[in-house]
């Protein structure tokens, strides 16, 4: 297993390769991107704007106009919070091929602490027209959906974790945009999680079915535009839905999947997340325990929602 920040730099280059027309543009951390290698590959094909964000975003608009297929590439609290006026208008009301690629993602920002956490950018981006939105679980995940990032026309954010995840797939994944995955199935409750909560949802079903509490475990990796048949079809068998996010919940894909269900198919929801305040600095492990990220919390989540419903 690799970080998938590190699966994104390599594939990256080698669409470089298959797309002449690719061209990566960046505010300064080249190295927390991972596109430092797309850069020494391709020289003429990258551009460094240094501290400037607003200013990537109207340049990676610029290029786009002209045919490139461009990857604006930054940390997610500066790639959506710091340039959504940019983002609004010069790249999703006119339906630009801009690729926002966003990393150190919610809680897990190496020790930074709350000013570098992307707990809302899920929401922010949510909340543009013409925005999708891709969250990746693991190393296939990232280098597969990538390349359907790049063939397909319009504007993008791809949320991409700076951590490893537990293998989720094998050499024959082959995902769609906009489907979700079914990774196990049960008719006790539905746990449905996205990017590497996802393993750890994963991970939190396999202890509940050692309890006697089947669950089925659905990866969410585009959460925009939503898979609301298989969200629907699951919370119809299973009655009990658990939504596991690396992001704040609200406005991320636990209001996505509230929606869904408020609409469609009302059961009982809880959904698991960073709460409404901000983060803090600490290591990954001590982070994951105080907020409650492991796979031991969403086990007992799942738990005490399943003990809320009639007999």
């Amino acid at each position: 297993m690799k970080p998938l920040r590190d699966a994104f730099g390599e594939e990256l280059v080698s669409l470089g390769g298959q797309h002449p027309e690719l061209v990566v543009v960046t505010a300064d951390i080249a190295w927390s991107s991972r596109v430092e290698w797309f850069a020494a590959t391709y020289p003429d094909r990258y551009f460094q704007v240094g501290i400037a964000e607003q200013n990537m975003m109207s340049v990676a608009a610029g290029l786009a106009t002209t045919g490139k297929i461009v990857f604006a590439t930054t940390l997610a609290v500066f790639a959506t919070r710091r340039v959504v006026d940019q983002i609004a208008i010069s790249i999703a009301y006119p339906q630009l091929n801009v690729k926002i690629f966003g990393t150190l993602t919610g809680l897990y920002a190496s020790k930074t602490g709350a000013t570098h956490q992307a707990f809302e950018d899920v929401a922010i981006m949510r909340a543009l027209p013409n925005m999708t939105i891709v969250e990746p679980g693991d190393e296939r995940d990232v280098r597969r959906l990538l390349r359907e990032v790049v063939e397909m026309k319009g504007p993008v954010y791809f949320r991409v974790a700076s951590v490893t995840g537990p293998d989720l797939f094998d050499d024959s994944y082959r995902p769609s945009l906009g489907r979700a995955e079914v990774l196990r199935t049960g008719a006790d409750v539905t746990l449905i999680g996205t990017g590497i909560m996802t393993g750890r949802a994963l991970d939190a079903a396999r202890m509940l079915g050692s309890a006697g509490i089947e669950a089925t475990v659905l990866h969410v990796h585009t959460i925009k535009p939503i898979d609301v048949q298989a969200i629907v079809a699951a919370a119809a068998r299973t009655k009990a839905v658990v939504t596991v996010e690396n992001h704040r919940i609200i406005g991320g894909l636990g209001s996505a999947v509230a929606e869904v269900l408020s609409e469609n198919c009302p059961v009982r929801l809880r959904r698991l997340g960073m709460p409404d305040i901000f983060g803090e600095s600490g290591s990954d492990d001590d982070l994951t325990e105080k907020y409650g990220f492991s796979a031991q919390h969403i086990a007992e989540a799942t738990r005490q929602l399943l003990a809320t419903l009639p007999s």
